[in-house]
């Protein structure tokens, strides 16, 4: 069985460069790579292309490559929280694409699926729908979206094996493995890496199939994007 471990996250992203587009899994804070975008971070790559459903908060996530200035264009559904995506984008720093959340999901999936473009009447009579073909299903306008496809796929798992199957947890299960599957190379980071044969095939999310290289991260804030606490 191939082994598809590499020993450090730094080897895992070595061969992103500049102009690449890629595709960050999680919903919200949850289940996104940290220890990849730290990573990225730190090689300082620059002018990419990053489709998520959302970008980040401002000093953690998205937001870090962002204030860095390493992201050009942003391919997301939810950005209200994050107060240097607002700055860049009225500024003209940043170009970006809003999806409808469900559009964004179906995109991603029929990028992996090999499925070139579908029909949705999500967004028809909007600025959405601005250059893009309409049609009628049944005396009901509906619009075609393409696919999203990547260069890279990087996604975060909560347990995989050797071979690159993967387990999500809870809300990260969201996007985490539709982008799995529509990345020429995939990249998942994992909080448990065990040995192939070890996970229960009932329980795999993602086969290893869709899976490049895996690594094992060092270490996970998982912040919370909007505590709330109670009042005395």
């Amino acid at each position: 069985m191939i082994n598809k471990v590499i020993d450090s996250v730094e080897k895992a992203i070595a061969d992103i460069t500049d102009n690449s587009v890629i595709m960050f899994g999680g919903f919200g804070l949850s289940g996104i790579p940290e220890n990849s975008i730290a990573a990225i971070l730190k090689a300082n790559t620059k002018n990419l292309t990053c489709i998520s459903n959302n970008a980040g908060v401002d000093g953690f996530g998205l937001g870090l490559l962002l204030k860095n200035k390493q992201i050009k264009k942003m391919i997301s559904s939810y950005v209200g929280e994050n107060e240097e995506f607002e700055r860049q984008l009225l500024s003209g720093e940043l170009e970006a694409e809003l999806i409808p959340q469900g559009t964004l999901a179906e995109r991603i999936r029929a990028g992996g699926a090999g499925i070139p473009a579908f029909f949705t009447p999500a967004g028809v009579g909007t600025e959405v729908a601005e250059g893009k073909e309409t049609r009628e299903f049944d005396g009901k306008l509906y619009l075609m979206e393409r696919w999203l496809r990547a260069d890279f796929s990087i996604v975060k798992a909560w347990k995989g094996d050797t071979a690159g199957n993967l387990i999500y947890k809870g809300t990260s299960r969201n996007f985490n493995p539709m982008m799995a599957a529509a990345g020429r190379i995939t990249i998942a980071e994992v909080e448990e890496l065990v040995p192939a044969g070890e996970l229960d095939p009932n329980q795999i999310h993602t086969p290893g199939i869709y899976v490049t290289r895996i690594f094992k991260g060092e270490k996970y804030e998982k912040r919370i994007e909007n505590l709330t606490v109670r009042t005395e």
